[in-house]
């Protein structure tokens, strides 16, 4: 049974020498499953071994939300301005440029016009790829716009959220999309046309401080990281130990923050009877 043990030297692989699989065909969660990837999107990119929900983009998102994948981009060419001639080891503007060649996006969110099982719907979708999906003045104006839409046709607003907290690189123009995204999520209130917030791994710093725990039902993925400051700052601030799963989304519906915990199979599911519920409501 020597061969069976594989005791010869020859036969020995080391882990150095040992192949990786093709990338793009596979993929491994942090559990350890290995799923085919065409499996994976299939299960709107949920591991069906351990429920482990891939980031994804605004791309899945859309294919995912939209009927058909269907829908009309809006303010798509957009781009950020230069407000304080930021400058660290690199210009922002050059970071900028590099982010738009890498991702193929103009910033960090999109929004799209579309169907979900008929209804008529705006969808805005950050995209966390594009600078760790940082809220600047694109991000606050385009959601800002989409919001005025959505006033003026009626259609309910659906924002998901996924987030590395304001863009520091615009200073207090980034801080003042805060502001200006609850001053329209007002008037969306004022208006009786429902807004489902959607919070996704990670979702974190200004934007979770504004928009995206306002929503008239506020849904949150399994086990993404929701909160304002790092666990880490949280702890030297008030030095003492975290709670256990502190800033997941299970914790926060927990404590009142989250209404719904969806795992992203149900999302469309669920929004749909969400809306559906609140239009019939507000006739």
């Amino acid at each position: 049974m020597a061969w069976f043990l594989r005791k010869k030297k020859n036969i020995l692989t080391s882990i150095d020498e040992r192949k990786d699989l093709p990338k793009g065909i596979w993929y491994r969660t942090p559990s350890g499953k290995i799923i085919d990837t065409e499996e994976l999107k299939k299960n709107a990119y949920v591991s069906p071994e351990d429920g482990y929900h891939v980031r994804i983009h605004s791309k899945e998102y859309f294919e995912i939300l939209f009927d058909h994948g269907e829908f009309l981009e809006m303010n798509v060419k957009m781009k950020s301005k230069d407000p304080i001639k930021w400058e660290d080891y690199k210009k922002y503007t050059d970071r900028i440029q590099e982010a738009r060649k890498k991702t193929n996006l103009y910033d960090a969110i999109r929004t799209g016009v579309g169907k979900i099982k008929t209804i008529n719907v705006v969808i805005s979708c950050m995209d966390f790829s594009f600078i760790g999906g940082s809220m600047g003045s694109v991000v606050g104006e385009k959601i800002s716009r989409a919001i005025k839409y959505c006033i003026d046709k009626k259609y309910p607003y659906i924002l998901i959220s996924k987030s590395g907290g304001a863009r520091i690189m615009e200073s207090s123009f980034s801080l003042m999309q805060m502001a200006k995204t609850i001053a329209r999520l007002t008037q969306l209130r004022d208006a009786k046309v429902p807004y489902i917030s959607v919070l996704t791994d990670p979702t974190t710093g200004g934007v979770t401080a504004s928009y995206s725990l306002l929503g008239d039902v506020n849904i949150a993925e399994p086990g993404a990281l929701i909160g304002f400051a790092g666990p880490r700052v949280i702890k030297e601030i008030i030095g003492k130990d975290l709670p256990e799963g502190f800033q997941t989304a299970e914790f926060l519906m927990d404590h009142g923050f989250i209404d719904l915990i969806s795992p992203r199979t149900k999302l469309k599911n669920n929004i749909y009877n969400l809306i559906s519920m609140m239009i019939e409501k507000n006739h």
